[in-house]
């Protein structure tokens, strides 16, 4: 399957979707700035020198249970204390649906697909925002950090989340993130990898992965495949 671009059509082989799961963070809502101010808090709590945005940006995607024991040793749990702490203070306020997510939302909330959200964000904090966004209305399933046995980039949590559907896994469920984690987990899921605004990680998967640039794209794609 080689990557793809809604722009050339010669090279449409997508499957259609009978579901769709969705990364969270910087898939579907623009998190970077709180992310980055709180994991800048909290290392600066440690005594750490803090990343940039541009560092932030490139190795945040992993949960934080598997994440903070590679950066804070036997001292994570307090770093991720104070990383959770930081970030609860000002999340819901910071909180950025990004360019055409909601009407993407309001789009296929008229399917019959199935749709859900996977993230290595905590499952009640991640919850937590979706509700406060008044986006629970288009999921029928979302799944965090920890509910499952093991996070993205395993395919566990892309498991529970399909449970509800029915469906068994396949390539007729599209994985949609922005991160090499998202592509992983689909991958390890058997499912269809979509990456959304590539930051150069698709040639890693140059034969698995689809590529699109916004949800305008990514709305596209959906309605030509579910007109078939």
């Amino acid at each position: 399957m080689k990557a793809y671009d809604v722009n050339d059509l010669e090279e449409k082989t997508l499957t259609k979707p009978k579901g769709v799961i969705f990364d969270w963070d910087n898939t579907l809502v623009d998190t970077w700035p709180i992310i980055h101010t709180s994991l800048v808090q909290t290392f600066e709590h440690m005594g750490a020198k803090p990343w940039t945005i541009e560092e932030t940006k490139q190795n945040v995607g992993r949960s934080l249970r598997d994440h903070f024991p590679k950066l804070f040793g036997d001292k994570w749990q307090e770093a991720g204390q104070i990383y959770s702490d930081n970030y609860r203070k000002n999340h819901l306020d910071t909180l950025t649906p990004l360019e055409g997510a909601l009407d993407l939302m309001e789009y296929l909330a008229t399917t019959n697909i199935f749709r859900a959200v996977v993230s290595n964000k905590q499952g009640p904090v991640l919850r937590m925002e979706s509700s406060h966004m008044g986006w629970d209305k288009y999921f029928d399933k979302i799944t965090g950090a920890t509910d499952a046995e093991r996070d993205k980039p395993y395919p566990d949590p892309a498991f529970h989340a399909l449970k509800p559907s029915g469906l068994n896994p396949g390539k007729h469920i599209w994985f949609i993130g922005d991160s090499i984690i998202d592509v992983e987990c689909a991958i390890a899921a058997g499912m269809t990898p979509i990456v959304y605004k590539d930051t150069g990680l698709a040639k890693n998967f140059a034969e698995q992965a689809f590529l699109v640039d916004s949800h305008q794209e990514l709305k596209q794609l959906f309605t030509e495949a579910l007109s078939k």
